[in-house]
């Protein structure tokens, strides 16, 4: 049976901090548009207080987490346990985007490790509303060996002029036509 939690403290804090990937899930408002879900990991997650997370969003191919938020601000980062005991975490809230140029983006930022070639375009916000648990006897055991190293060569080799580039071609709009990176819609 699943609890919930008054804040994101002593266990429930030290679970999460403890783990090495998540998920995050966001749809738009409406029916026809799609779910999305998806994996975090690089140690992108920080817990800002008790009702507050904030993750990198790294540049990708796809841009809608942050269409998604922007529409609606509904999200929810589920945490689960792939070694140790059994247990499930979701963080469900109401997210907020800050890009690169944004006030208050430098400040987020400061909490963070560097990341890859820093190929961050945005750092997500959630104002957690409801934190609850369920048992995870589902979610198989799996074994951490390290951290990929793709994500920092594809950054590194890219440079910031051609991140720039890939981010105005593919961080326009999400797959349903919602606005992504603003910042690219600004300098179209």
């Amino acid at each position: 049976m699943g609890k919930l939690y008054e804040g994101i403290d002593g266990p429930i804090r030290e679970f999460i901090e403890a783990q090495r990937v998540f998920f995050v899930a966001t749809a738009p408002t409406g029916a026809d548009g799609h779910v999305n879900l998806s994996p975090k990991g690089c140690d992108s997650l920080r817990i800002l207080d008790e009702h507050t997370v904030a993750y990198l969003d790294y540049i990708g191919s796809g841009v809608e987490t942050i269409a998604h938020v922007r529409d609606n601000g509904r999200i929810t980062v589920m945490l689960c346990a792939f070694d140790g005991p059994p247990k499930i975490v979701r963080l469900h809230g109401r997210g907020e985007v800050f890009e690169p140029v944004d006030h208050g983006f430098a400040a987020l930022r400061s909490r963070f490790p560097s990341a890859p070639a820093d190929g961050v375009r945005a750092i997500l916000v959630v104002h957690v509303t409801r934190i609850g648990d369920s048992c995870g006897y589902g979610v198989p055991l799996y074994e951490y060996t390290g951290e990929r190293t793709q994500l920092d060569a594809w950054s590194k080799k890219k440079g910031p002029a051609d991140l720039e580039k890939y981010q105005r071609d593919k961080n326009r709009a999400s797959i349903d036509g919602l606005p992504g990176l603003r910042w690219v819609q600004e300098k179209s």
